[in-house]
């Protein structure tokens, strides 16, 4: 969906119309959960704090979040797409992995079944929808971007390869800003970059990841399309430049990592009770440590603080820090009753979708 929340909230009250909106947080307080096209064209972004966003876009709208709308019409979304296929992969409420190889209803190709979807996401809910179609997921993923808002975007078989190689490795799903950094300082700014190196050579620098990137860069990816698979956790984490050993430059370095684990289970929809936190000192050695809530968690403070005692009990480190990363996990799966208790998120968030 085009700026999925955004465009829901500029639906139902025309006052919006034309004018740019970020749905989340307040004009002082809470991060972005998503922007309009409109307030996109100043650089606010979801995940961005709210007081960023305000800098960048005076005119910005804030608006409170509306969860049980957005789920509702994410509801009649999924059901249009239960038209054509059983194979359903839902990523939020407002994208999805669908696999048309045998479809319920054949027109034809894949791309006519797109538009098809399309012009019935606008019909039924006044709202546009934009969508990639290839041969594996992480190309439908990348096409479903080249043409937002209000697009359709095929990369054929031919296509792929040659797709792939001309495009910012910054843009590939999968690879984040602290991936998409190294990759930079190693050499590999494009797809093709990334293709004239070695499994060996991605395998030693990149670890496990290694065969991926080997795969996406020339247009490969086996991952099947797997409906009813939950996500089971909501993380993010960054290597740092330089380690870390000292307590108020370790509290900063983590806010980053809340910020994204925040914006990201908002959009999500589902409660969790569980907060995991991440260390890796310079030897290269993991920790973690966890702890729970009775009761699903509904404000960003409630992340950070655990996040925050947990980072406590390790404190002083045993050694200096080069990673720290935070994730949630243990969602409940009573999922109707998430709603009263995600319907004002960010209302009760601490300081700081798409």
């Amino acid at each position: 969906m085009d700026a999925f929340y955004a465009s829901v909230e500029q639906r139902d009250d025309p006052a919006l119309r034309g004018r740019p909106v970020a749905v989340g947080g307040s004009r002082e307080r809470g991060v972005v959960a998503a922007a309009s096209y409109e307030a996109r064209r100043y650089g606010v972004r979801s995940a961005m704090p709210s007081v960023t966003a305000r800098r960048q876009c005076p005119e910005l709208v804030f608006v409170k979040p509306r969860f049980d709308v957005y789920r509702e019409v994410s509801l009649q979304i999924r059901s249009i797409f239960a038209d054509y296929t059983e194979l359903i992969q839902p990523l939020s409420l407002d994208e999805a992995y669908l696999d048309v190889t045998r479809p319920l209803r054949d027109l034809g190709s894949a791309t006519a079944i797109a538009e098809e979807i399309r012009a019935r996401i606008l019909s039924q809910t006044r709202l546009t929808a934009s969508a990639g179609v290839s041969y594996n997921k992480f190309l439908a993923k990348l096409a479903s971007d080249h043409r937002k808002p209000d697009g359709l975007f095929v990369i054929t078989p031919s296509l792929g390869p040659a797709f792939v190689e001309s495009l910012p490795v910054s843009r590939f799903h999968g690879v984040g800003p602290v991936t998409a950094a190294k990759m930079e300082r190693l050499g590999i700014r494009t797809g093709l970059d990334l293709r004239q190196r070695s499994l060996a050579t991605l395998v030693q620098q990149f670890g496990k990841s290694g065969p991926h990137y080997h795969a996406i860069a020339r247009g490969q990816d086996e991952r099947p399309v797997m409906p009813g698979q939950p996500r089971k956790s909501i993380g993010a984490e960054q290597t740092f430049e330089r380690d870390i050993t000292g307590w108020d430059d370790a509290q900063t370095a983590l806010q980053p990592a809340i910020d994204k684990v925040w914006a990201t289970y908002a959009r999500v929809g589902r409660p969790a009770r569980t907060v995991t936190l991440k260390l890796k000192f310079s030897d290269f050695r993991i920790i973690s440590r966890a702890t729970s809530y009775g009761t699903g968690i509904i404000a960003r403070a409630e992340i950070e603080d655990a996040a925050f005692r947990l980072l406590r009990g390790v404190f002083p480190f045993q050694m200096s820090v080069r990673l720290l990363g935070v994730s949630v996990s243990r969602f409940d799966d009573e999922r109707a009753a998430a709603a009263p208790v995600l319907e004002d998120l960010f209302s009760l968030a601490a300081a700081g979708g798409r």
